[in-house]
C-alpha cells in the first residue's frame, strides 16, 4: 500500500479563491489527469517533511502554511518516533489501480511557481469556479484520487462561506 501526503495550495485573488493544478501523465494507472501537488511518503518520512518535499519538487515553492501543523505531536521512545497530527481529510483507495491511502493539507505557499516540476506539467492557479465547472462537465479530466479530495475540498468550502 501506498502512503500520500497531498497539498491543496490556496489564494484569494480579486476573482476569487484558486488552487493549484497539474498535468500528470501516469500510464500504469491509465492515465493523465490533472492532479493536486503531492506525492508518496518516504520511510520514516514524516507527512509534513513529505508535504514540503513534493510540493518543492513539482511546483518549485515553498510551504509557509500548513493547516493542521500546529496540532502535531510528536511521541518519541528509545528507539521509535511517531507524529500524530490533523490534516484537511485523508483518503483510502477502495478499488482501483493503485492501493493508496494518504493524508490532504489545505496550505499556502511562496515563491516561483514552476510550469513543470517531477513528472508534472501545466502545474498553475485555477479558480474553484472553473474546477468546480471541469468537475461537473467531465470528472474523468481529473485523477481518479484528487478528484475525491478536490470534491471533498468543494463540499467543505460551501460549508464555510
Amino acid at each position: 500500500m501506498h502512503v500520500n501526503a497531498r497539498a491543496i495550495i490556496e489564494r484569494e485573488t480579486s476573482n476569487g479563491w484558486e488552487i493549484i493544478i497539474q498535468m500528470r501523465n501516469k500510464p500504469e494507472e491509465g492515465g493523465k489527469w490533472i492532479e493536486l501537488p503531492g506525492g508518496r511518503v518516504e520511510e520514516f518520512e514524516s507527512f509534513l517533511d513529505a508535504l514540503r518535499r513534493e510540493v518543492f519538487e513539482e511546483a518549485g515553492l515553498e510551504l509557509i502554511y500548513i493547516e493542521g501543523e500546529e496540532s502535531r505531536l510528536e511521541a518519541q521512545g528509545v528507539a521509535t518516533r511517531v507524529e500524530c497530527l490533523a490534516p484537511f481529510c485523508t483518503y483510502q483507495t477502495l478499488q482501483g489501480p493503485v492501493d493508496s491511502m494518504g493524508l490532504y493539507f489545505r496550505c499556502q505557499a511562496r515563491g516561483e511557481l514552476r510550469s513543470s516540476g517531477d513528472a508534472s506539467e501545466g502545474v498553475r492557479w485555477a479558480s474553484i469556479e472553473s474546477i468546480s465547472t471541469w468537475l461537473r462537465e467531465n470528472p474523468e479530466k481529473f485523477s481518479w484520487v484528487d478528484r475525491a479530495g478536490i470534491l471533498f475540498y468543494l463540499k467543505q468550502l460551501a460549508k464555510d462561506r
